[in-house]
């Protein structure tokens, strides 16, 4: 399978942002995709056996836990294939980077001038 086709589906991109957090127990992850998506233990557990199986988590026994986290072999791939398209969003960043940084030398030159109060002269 595809890199891109194991994020296509939105279960599997939600139990890999939950890995990014850090290790979890399957039925931690379980309960949290159950919570939002509404699909059973076991479906949950074939979204992570297809997320170990192409590379983008790993699994670990403890005792009778496993314990799942982000395996970044998979992601390189991503990554990699990502690489080609950069140039689309790279040089507009760069854009915004630079209007930004216009925009605080301008309010830092003004910064120092302050309010202009105006009051009434008395009669």
């Amino acid at each position: 399978m595809h890199a891109l086709d194991v994020l296509g589906d939105p279960v599997r991109r939600r139990l890999l942002e939950l890995l990014a957090d850090g290790e979890q127990p399957a039925g931690q992850l379980a309960a949290a995709v159950h919570a939002e998506f509404g699909i059973s233990q076991p479906a949950a557990s074939q979204h992570l056996k297809v997320l170990r199986e192409n590379g983008f988590a790993r699994v670990r026994a403890e005792g009778t836990r496993r314990l799942y986290a982000v395996d970044t072999a998979a992601l390189r791939e991503v990554d990699a294939w990502l690489e080609g398209f950069r140039r689309f969003w790279d040089q507009r960043l760069d854009a915004l980077a630079t209007e930004l940084a216009r925009g605080k030398r301008s309010r830092s030159t003004t910064a120092g001038e302050g309010p202009v109060v105006r009051t009434e002269e008395e009669p």
